[in-house]
């Protein structure tokens, strides 16, 4: 039991595993080397751990370590991938985007400003339990279909989408295929393997890490590489494709977050889905909207609306037992009805008293009963 609130927005981000933070704490103070630097020992082995990391990462979705490039986070990953296909995409007459209406502002907003500059995008919407159907998908193929960017899981919602099914279904057209994974690596492992999937986009503050530091996974076909150009300039770190000094530290602590998800990803699973088991019990008797089919849903999100109450009044009656959140981190200040539960067409009231609920296998029990209660009112 925790003696305050506990923790329940583990979607925003993470607490950091003790190892990791070990392991960065290490090379902040002690190995503090520039991996640029090859004259002396403290430059060779930050240049040593890079590369041990970039191998943890690539292990974990059977990629090689060539194919990890480092960003600062799953959001410049997203950019990178779409708005670097952009000018491969003019030069060959491939203009056309495939998405869903329910993607992270980081996906949506760079294939928003695609669309200003002359590309056609075509968003799928989901059903009502928040899943894109592949087929609709695949429909919407073109010969000029440049892009297909499809997330893993909702982060609001917490529902996961067919990516195996449209790995498959992808086979036998060119399109590059863009998977943001913020929510799912390290977690839903099988799916994100398959090598059908070009691009790979990950956060370490999702995955038990450090904020700050992230992957873009660059698949090559066979000889064929992703034509990505790079949006920014400057010293030709990360295959040119993401210049500037390797901050060693972080990309050392994501290596590690990484290596500890690949091995232990499914004991946490069970822990989620014990704390799960419990937490629905709890909410039960209130009667809550569940937003989300069971089932296709990640075992540690629970996207909620209580009868007769709004999301602020649940935070507010909620705020000494357990921190949680009203949907993205990034939009949550706002108090903007959510995009994604807009696509799933609920109602206004649901959608003015969704609560996200979302916790990891390091989260203490709350006081059940207190936490009841409080709801109750």
């Amino acid at each position: 039991m925790s003696a305050g609130p506990v923790y329940l927005d583990c979607n925003a981000t993470t607490p950091m595993e003790p190892a990791v933070a070990e392991v960065v704490r290490r090379f902040f103070e002690e190995e503090y080397g520039n991996e640029g630097s090859r004259t002396h020992a403290f430059g060779a082995r930050a240049k040593e751990a890079v590369q041990k990391a970039r191998e943890q990462i690539a292990a974990l979705v059977d990629a090689k370590p060539e194919e990890v490039i480092f960003t600062s986070g799953a959001t410049e990953s997203n950019n990178l991938a779409i708005l670097g296909l952009a000018q491969w995409g003019r030069q060959h007459g491939k203009t056309h985007i495939i998405s869903t209406r329910i993607e992270h502002k980081a996906v949506l907003e760079p294939i928003d400003h695609l669309a200003k500059e002359g590309f056609e995008v075509d968003l799928v919407g989901p059903d009502k339990q928040g899943r894109v159907e592949t087929e609709k998908v695949i429909r919407l193929l073109r010969p000029t279909t440049m892009l297909v960017s499809v997330m893993h899981a909702n982060n609001e919602t917490g529902v996961i989408q067919p990516i195996g099914e449209l790995s498959e279904a992808l086979a036998h057209h060119p399109a590059w295929f863009h998977v943001d994974a913020a929510q799912t690596f390290g977690k839903l492992v099988a799916e994100l393997k398959h090598p059908r999937i070009d691009l790979i986009s990950a956060s370490g503050h999702k995955i038990y890490g450090p904020k700050g530091i992230g992957v873009l996974v660059v698949r090559h076909r066979g000889k064929q590489k992703v034509p990505i150009t790079p949006l920014t300039f400057g010293g030709g770190q990360e295959h040119g494709l993401r210049p500037g000094t390797l901050p060693v530290p972080l990309i050392v602590g994501l290596g590690k977050a990484t290596e500890l998800a690949s091995k232990d990803h499914a004991a946490r699973e069970v822990k989620c889905r014990e704390f799960r088991e419990k937490f629905l019990n709890t909410l039960g008797p209130l009667q809550p909207k569940i937003h989300g089919e069971m089932g296709r849903v990640l075992p540690h999100t629970v996207n909620a609306s209580f009868p007769g109450l709004s999301a602020e009044e649940v935070m507010l009656r909620l705020k000494d037992v357990v921190a949680v959140s009203n949907g993205s981190a990034c939009t949550s200040a706002s108090y903007q009805p959510s995009h994604v539960l807009k696509a799933m067409h609920l109602g206004k009231e649901e959608m003015v008293g969704a609560v996200r609920f979302s916790w990891s296998h390091l989260t203490p029990e709350p006081k059940w009963q207190e936490m009841g209660k409080k709801l109750r009112g």
